[in-house]
Parts: C-alpha cells; sequence; structure tokens
C-alpha cells in the first residue's frame, strides 16, 4: 500500500493493532488461555496493564476520533512496551510532547565526546538541558576556561556566566547573552518538570544572585540555538564568534555547541589556541 497524506487516527488505530499482535502473552506472566486465535495480546489484556476500558482501546483501533491524553499516551506505551523510537511516534500521532523520555544526560555519550574531539580547530563543548558541561575540546578549554579544575556543580555554563570571576566579564554586551541564556533556561525548566535537580538550580541562583532573579521574573522564553558573541579574551584580545547548537536525535538531551570566527581577524586569533 502506498502511503498518503497521514491520517493521524487512523495511522494511531493501526499502530496500536500492530504493536499488540507482535507481543508474547508468555512474557507478561498472563494465564493461559486455550483459544487464541489472533496473535498477541487481547485488548482487554492490554487495558487492564494500561489501566485503561476496554471500550477506550477498541474505539482506538477502530480510529472513532478519540485523542487520548498524554497520561494514557504514556499507559499505552508502557502497556505495548515500545521502545523510545516508538513511544516518540506514538506522541508524535496523538500530538503530544513526550516528556523527559530520554531522562537527564549526566555524561557525554562516547561517540558525542569523540565528535566534540573530532572538532578540533574549532571550538566545541557538549552540554545537557540544564547548561552542565559533559565535554569539551581543548580549543573550548582555551577560548573560555579549563573545565576539568572545576568542582562538578560549577561546570555549568550559566553559572558561569553568572559568578566566575573571569567569565562574567568576557562578554561585551553581557546584558543580552545573559537575557538569552535566562530565557532559554526557562524553556528548558517547562520541557522537563519533573527534572528536579534542575528546579532547585534555579532556586539556588535565583536565591543568590539579584540579577538572573530579576530575569528570571521577567518570564522571556527563547530557544537560543544559533548566534553571536562578541567577547574581551584575556589572552586573544576582542573577539567575535558565532555558535551552533546541535541535538543529535540519539541522544536528545545532549547539545553539541560549535563555535566559528565571525571575521578574518577572529580567526586569525583563535589559530593561537591551544590545540589537541
Amino acid at each position: 500500500m502506498t502511503p498518503s497524506t497521514v491520517d493521524p487516527t487512523q495511522e494511531l488505530a493501526a499502530f496500536l493493532r500492530t504493536r499488540r499482535e507482535r507481543l508474547d502473552p508468555d512474557d507478561f506472566g498472563l494465564p493461559k488461555r486455550r483459544s487464541r486465535r489472533t496473535p498477541g495480546l487481547r485488548r482487554e489484556e492490554v487495558a487492564e496493564l494500561a489501566g485503561i476500558s476496554i471500550d477506550y482501546v477498541v474505539r482506538l483501533e477502530q480510529a472513532r476520533g478519540l485523542r487520548p491524553s498524554a497520561s494514557v499516551v504514556e499507559a499505552l506505551a508502557r502497556a505495548l512496551r515500545l521502545n523510545p523510537d516508538e513511544r516518540a511516534y506514538l506522541f508524535a500521532l496523538t500530538r503530544h510532547y513526550p516528556r523527559g523520555s530520554d531522562g537527564v544526560a549526566t555524561a557525554a555519550a562516547p561517540p558525542l565526546a569523540r565528535l566534540v574531539d573530532d572538532l578540533s580547530p574549532l571550538p566545541a563543548m557538549l552540554m545537557n538541558h540544564r547548561f552542565d558541561v559533559l565535554a569539551w575540546n581543548a580549543e573550548m578549554a582555551g577560548l573560555l576556561l579549563d573545565f576539568g579544575s572545576l568542582p562538578a556543580p560549577h561546570r555549568n555554563a550559566m553559572w558561569l556566566c553568572l559568578a566566575h570571576p573571569e567569565i562574567r566579564e568576557y562578554y561585551v554586551d553581557r546584558e543580552r547573552v545573559l537575557r538569552e541564556g535566562v530565557a532559554h533556561l526557562r524553556t528548558a525548566w517547562a520541557a522537563h518538570p519533573e527534572d528536579r535537580a534542575l528546579t532547585d538550580l534555579i532556586t539556588e541562583i535565583t536565591e543568590q544572585d539579584a540579577e538572573f532573579a530579576r530575569l528570571w521574573s521577567q518570564r522571556d522564553v527563547k530557544l537560543n540555538g544559533r548566534g553571536g558573541k562578541a567577547m574581551r579574551h584575556p589572552r586573544l584580545g576582542p573577539i567575535d564568534v558565532h555558535f551552533e547548537v546541535l541535538m543529535p536525535l540519539q541522544d536528545s538531551d545532549q547539545r553539541l555547541m560549535i563555535c566559528r570566527p565571525a571575521d578574518e581577524p577572529t580567526r586569525r586569533a583563535l589559530t593561537r589556541l591551544p590545540n589537541r
């Protein structure tokens, strides 16, 4: 059958049926039944595992126009033992955003850590949604600072911009850089309500830094994935860099930041950064 324009209701029905039919009842410890005329779990079994009514499952599989809530979608994903890609597809079909699907990245995925090194001589680093710095190359350490010399709680780009005595003075337009960073952090906070550590970090910074508290209270939101920063580098002098932030499909809580020179003087200056 050749696919045409997606009908989410019909596709949801077909997807739920195929996922249900591929499951082995023995894997769920379900009681043996003499007559299973169709493969997989029965609708009533899926309903029981998901904690919803049999009638609701029937109507979903018959494409009768239902739009399940995010909590029902999550329950169905667990009941059907969907893998992360299937779970994301189910959420997409029901027009919901899957919260916390990958969890919080607290260490760099090895392939991404190697990529950070391979991007040399461009300064690059890897962060999670909290702005925790997970990996960096020698050029990024030279552009900012040696992250490895910092205690883990301070290895955070937002904390550095606010509290580190050197980094505080790096940015020519510090107000804009900080405003955009706080707006980006608020966006991440809303997308990860289950991340208690992020909430605690925001609470701590709000209580300790009046500048952050002022900007946070304004409730600006912005995905800050591309832009430029003018810097007063202590060794290189005035430089202008462009940055790009990329999100890998396979590790969606990790963000790869790559910096490039914005002009020829900066390009020449960056060649003086230490490299691997």
